[in-house]
């Protein structure tokens, strides 16, 4: 084959490229563009005494919001207390959505996949008070105009403004709420932990962190580690959760912590079970049905030895090449103090 030959074919494959790019571009910039300036445009407004959202995205199934009182919860998949920034979150941005232009009047089933409108792609989210549907609203394809949208019980394809896709789309466990723990470290004055290792104790006085192991005082005991713990525990969340797991080890747990703030204001009990997906661990608080999956840091507290507390063999040994130097050692010489200049009493 000549090198013309070639040329002419890597020009026409060029060509066919282009061309396959440019249909593409049209099509997508069509997404979002009116087909007819005479669509009727719906009102659309999320009240604000909304008690319960339904939230189904294509691949995440559906999750149900539900308020009690002035808190949310989430009733499905499971029942738990919800995350309560999330949900005020997705609640102001569903009053923030406004549709702007009507696309079609009525969309095709080939119309519904091309905007993402189908239930293959589309986030519908369903707003209720009581027992009466507020609004009922799928959000498809982001294109050229903007979020593509439509409403249950109607034909007609729109855009729309305000909408923010990744408060909608959030797993179950970002729903729920993760806290587990909140306290002031600064309060904190009993700390116990038992485990295989024995029951281990600190109490803080006048700011002072003691411990120990067994009813004996922890050798080489560091404060500071102590100190460190606390910390850790004060806004103590989960990775996730266990719901269902039918093997948890929280009913003969590898260790147990107890955190006692001073003047009775507190007391936060947790519980370690078996390992979830290592180095996690399952965790029970007391007075809390949920079983929580915590982090391994978290489990090694709980679980640890003494060395965990203590500083380490040679901490604040001195080195023994270090310090002033010794006297000389001379035969027939007296010792004498440093800084008198070293000789005897009568040396000239």
């Amino acid at each position: 084959m000549s090198r013309m030959t070639q040329i002419w074919i890597g020009v026409v494959v060029l060509a066919g490229l282009g061309g396959a790019v440019y249909w593409q571009y049209n099509k997508d910039k069509q997404v979002g563009r009116p087909a007819s300036a005479t669509v009727e445009v719906p009102e659309f407004k999320i009240p604000d005494d909304v008690d319960k959202i339904s939230i189904t995205n294509a691949d995440k199934g559906e999750v149900v919001l539900q308020k009690q009182g002035d808190k949310w919860s989430v009733a499905k998949p499971v029942k738990a207390p919800a995350n309560q920034a999330n949900v005020k979150s997705l609640v102001d941005n569903l009053k923030e959505i406004k549709l702007k232009e009507g696309i079609a009047a009525t969309m095709s089933d080939e119309d519904r996949k091309d905007y993402q409108l189908d239930a293959a792609h589309a986030v519908r989210v369903t707003a209720y008070k009581g027992a009466d549907t507020k609004a009922d609203i799928y959000f498809g394809k982001y294109g050229g105009r903007g979020q593509m949208v439509s409403l249950e019980g109607k034909t007609g394809a729109y855009t729309a403004t305000g909408y923010s896709s990744y408060l909608y789309q959030r797993d179950v466990k970002a729903w729920r709420d993760t806290d587990i723990f909140k306290y002031d470290d600064a309060n904190a004055n009993q700390v116990t932990i038992e485990n295989k290792n024995g029951t281990f104790s600190f109490t803080k006085a006048d700011d002072k962190w003691a411990g120990t192991l067994k009813g004996a005082p922890i050798p080489r005991f560091d404060p500071e580690k102590v100190k460190d713990m606390v910390r850790t525990f004060k806004s103590l969340t989960a990775d996730d959760f266990g719901d269902g797991k039918p093997d948890t080890g929280l009913d003969t747990p590898e260790g147990t912590v107890t955190i006692s703030l001073k003047d009775g204001a507190g007391k936060y009990t947790l519980r370690i079970g078996k390992a979830s997906t290592a180095p996690s661990h399952y965790a029970l608080k007391d007075g809390d049905p949920t079983v929580f999956v915590v982090s391994g840091p978290i489990a090694e507290w709980v679980t640890a030895a003494v060395d965990k507390f203590q500083q380490p063999a040679d901490a604040g040994a001195k080195d023994a090449s270090s310090g002033p130097p010794k006297p000389l050692d001379i035969p027939g010489m007296p010792h004498m103090p440093h800084g008198m200049g070293g000789m005897p009493p009568g040396h000239p």
